[in-house]
């Protein structure tokens, strides 16, 4: 409810002309506002921090995007862990400039800052120049993204013309990286960080320290904030009961519990039942363990490749084949049917520009791995030509697919199943 009146105020009479006498208008201006604190009062009664905040679409990195319901407790959970790890106040300036459908560009680059009381520098899309031209025009001191977006920001041929002297620290996730990640990323601010985060767990669940030791954020990915506890565990029992949690430095699902759980798959109990146990652990499909350093990342669960019978988790051999940093620009590394290991290893790898590489040298870089480990098949991609889903990641689903196309090549000219 409103009301309206043609205001005109006259300095030197307590009334407004063409409207009522000024202390009757400011007493309906009163009614009103006392009408708009009691309907603001019942519905903030009418719901509660357990109730859904919004709906987060998955990225989809293991099947088809899920809608994920996300609670206003989780989300603010996750703003007060992520600002008090990274050191979000008033004075933080943050740019945003991830998907507003991705978990990353709301629950975490958005509302953190406001949470805060600091400041978010919004783009619609993302834009490389853009989003570099918006830092150093708006004074942003903090920038949060994922991998690629920095790689294609590093790319651009003006790139060192852009004033980022304010720019106080960086935070990546998303995806591993390699350690010449790292060290360029530590030119751009003088300190930098990253964790685990996920949408089912309203954003960040785990932090590294926010500093400028490149051997800390290669180490690991951090460790949970105490408000959201953080196990290993064997996987979820046929009763829907939490696995046995597995000691320190043996591999397994990463799990969490507490106020960050989302509420649910929306119209998909099944699939929340596989993702929830009964006792409350979230099952996020990601496999590791941890050390005194922190968790320490293996790959997603369901794209866990077992040739001959060992267990291989592709992230240990995107890591090896991305120590190739003069040649190697990122690489994505999926299983494949083989008739006599039953499974075998199928690498993606994307070359930097202006570099030549070939499938010869990578498998020699490979020799440093354990037998088991060497992928069979090597796939050499321009730069640019690795598959990347909605949020920039590397497109697991594709590469199975692109994998499968590529055995059937090498079946039909018998270089397969040998």
């Amino acid at each position: 409810p409103c009301v309206r009146h043609r205001i005109q105020f006259s300095p030197a009479e307590d009334t407004i002309e063409g409207a009522l006498p000024a202390g009757e208008l400011f007493a309906a201006a009163e009614a009103v506002t006392d009408e708009l604190r009691r309907g603001l009062a019942a519905s903030e009664a009418a719901v509660s921090g357990h109730d859904g905040a919004q709906v987060i679409f998955t990225t989809g990195s293991t099947g088809a995007p899920k809608p994920a319901l996300l609670s206003h407790r989780g989300i603010t959970a996750q703003n007060l862990s992520l600002g008090a790890a990274f050191g979000f106040g008033e004075h933080t300036r943050f740019l945003v400039n991830l998907p507003p459908s991705h978990v990353g560009g709301q629950a975490e680059a958005l509302m953190t800052p406001l949470f805060w009381g600091g400041t978010a520098v919004t783009l619609e899309v993302f834009d490389a120049a853009k989003s570099l031209e918006a830092a150093a025009r708006h004074g942003v001191n903090m920038l949060g993204q994922i991998p690629a977006m920095f790689q294609m920001q590093w790319r651009l041929a003006g790139y060192p013309a852009y004033d980022l002297s304010g720019l106080e620290a960086v935070i990546y996730g998303g995806q591993q990286v390699a350690r010449p990640f790292l060290e360029k990323l530590a030119g751009m601010a003088p300190r930098i960080a990253t964790g685990l985060g996920l949408t089912e767990a309203s954003g960040f669940c785990t932090y590294t320290p926010l500093t400028a030791g490149i051997d800390e954020l290669a180490a690991s990915l951090g460790h949970a904030a105490p408000l959201y506890p953080m196990s290993i565990r064997q996987p979820m029992r046929e009763d829907g009961m939490a696995g046995e949690e597995l000691p320190e430095g043996e591999t397994g699902q990463v799990c969490f519990r507490g106020p960050q759980t989302f509420l649910g798959y929306v119209n998909d109990p099944e699939a929340t039942a596989r993702t929830i146990s009964r006792d409350g652990w979230l099952y996020t499909g990601d496999m590791g363990h941890v050390s005194s350093k922190g968790l320490h990342f293996a790959g997603r669960a369901k794209w866990v490749i077992k040739p001959a019978g060992y267990q291989v988790f592709p992230g240990e051999v995107e890591s090896a084949l991305c120590a190739f940093e003069e040649k190697v620009a990122c690489c994505g590394v999926v299983g494949a049917p083989h008739a006599v290991r039953s499974e075998a290893i199928v690498a993606f790898v994307e070359r930097k520009p202006g570099v030549e590489l070939a499938a010869a040298e990578l498998r020699r870089r490979a020799r440093s791995m354990a037998s088991f480990m060497r992928p069979l098949h090597f796939v050499v991609l321009d730069p640019g030509q690795m598959p990347l889903n909605r949020s920039a990641k590397i497109d697991y689903p594709r590469l199975q697919q692109m994998a499968l196309e590529e055995v059937a090549r090498l079946r039909a000219g018998r270089k397969w199943d040998r």
